[in-house]
């Protein structure tokens, strides 16, 4: 039977969330919630649905089986916390929370009423990153060394897109999209070994009025396993969002962009033979990559169903894998502990920011 959902927050992300929710077969969305009462009216008239303006009243009135919150972050600990307490399953737009301490109150929450909690992950459900995982878990890398993640092109700090909700963050909008890389990372290669072991510096390009403090950012450590991960983000600059993953025996290169995969072998430094073999296989890695993405568009618009949709689009890939889970009584496919590291790595890039802002004031 499917999953009666409803969606609080009728803001820009909430379109992803309530399109897929309304076409995927394991759910059922029933309702919108909205301090803005026009808007959730407007969200309600589209999809058929209930509005409220209140999440008790929405608690009152239905027996929900799943809630996603789609609010701005500030929001997101109080909101998530009253549906954990009523027993209600809830999926949280990243970052889960504005603070470690706010998603390990959550974490501590999910584990006492045994209800599942997850965040919004979706580039981890892209096919090229789908791909790069499954060949990271089989284990077709040999031991992983460690890993490469480029992802530039960012908003500017001071450039509205979500709201004003996210210029009240140190890094403004710039730090809205830090989750992307940083779970990215997480979920591909893996955590942190400690908090203490990650390593962050920050830059500032621009002058903002609003005294945001970086539009920078790099971040690297190792994880339990000893692979040594490393990620930079710029906002401003050409985009480029690449993750090179290092294995004993290869290494991947996912285009998140193109979304292809190039598996490159050990010998490539050969002879000229050997090169010219590794250069026509890296081709054909994205010449198939490519024919598969356009195979893949073709499908959706020729019958236009669930299946060929969620293959497209990572929002409804892992909303309908997580509809699954709670179906089946699984586990979450983006477990709570991604999204506390993912705040955790936020929280490191802030407190070097203000570190260099005071060593700058000092100079």
């Amino acid at each position: 039977m499917p999953l009666e959902t409803a969606v609080v927050g009728a803001g820009v992300v909430s379109d992803h969330h309530l399109s897929a929710l309304d076409a995927c077969p394991r759910t059922t969305l029933v309702g919108i919630c909205d301090v803005d009462r026009d808007r959730a009216r407007d969200v309600a008239d589209r999809y058929g649905i209930d509005a409220y303006t209140d999440v008790s009243a929405l608690l009152d009135d239905r027996v929900l089986d799943w809630v996603h919150l789609c609010t701005p972050v500030q929001t997101h600990r109080d909101l998530a916390a009253q549906f954990i307490e009523a027993g209600v399953p809830v999926h949280i737009e990243k970052p889960i929370t504005e603070t470690v301490a706010e998603a390990e109150q959550l974490q501590r929450l999910s584990e006492q009423h045994g209800v599942p909690v997850s965040v919004t992950h979706q580039h981890l459900f892209d096919p090229a990153v789908r791909t790069a995982r499954e060949r990271v878990e089989q284990g077709a890398l040999g031991e992983i060394r460690g890993a490469d993640l480029i992802y530039t092109g960012e908003t500017w700090p001071n450039m509205a897109n979500r709201g004003e909700w996210a210029f009240e963050l140190v890094g403004g909008e710039f730090e809205e999209g830090l989750p992307h890389p940083f779970y990215t990372m997480l979920g591909v290669v893996g955590y942190p070994a400690s908090r203490e072991q990650v390593s962050v510096q920050t830059s500032k390009h621009g002058e903002y009025d609003r005294g945001f403090a970086y539009d920078g950012v790099q971040v690297s450590y190792p994880t339990e396993d000893g692979a040594l991960c490393s990620i930079e983000c710029l906002a401003g600059s050409a985009p480029q969002k690449l993750l090179v993953v290092h294995g004993e025996d290869h290494s991947l290169t996912v285009d998140m962009v193109s979304q292809t995969v190039v598996d490159v072998g050990k010998n490539f430094n050969g002879s000229a033979i050997a090169k010219v073999r590794n250069n026509l296989s890296r081709a054909t890695d994205r010449f198939v990559g490519t024919a598969r993405n356009v195979l893949a568009v073709g499908r959706d618009r020729l019958d236009g169903d669930w299946e060929s949709a969620k293959q497209l689009d990572s929002h409804y890939y892992q909303i309908d894998a997580e509809a699954a889970a709670l179906l089946s009584g699984r586990e979450m496919p983006v477990p709570l502990t991604e999204g506390v590291w993912t705040i955790t790595l936020m929280e490191c890039v802030r407190e070097a920011s203000r570190e260099v802002e005071t060593a700058v004031a000092d100079a």
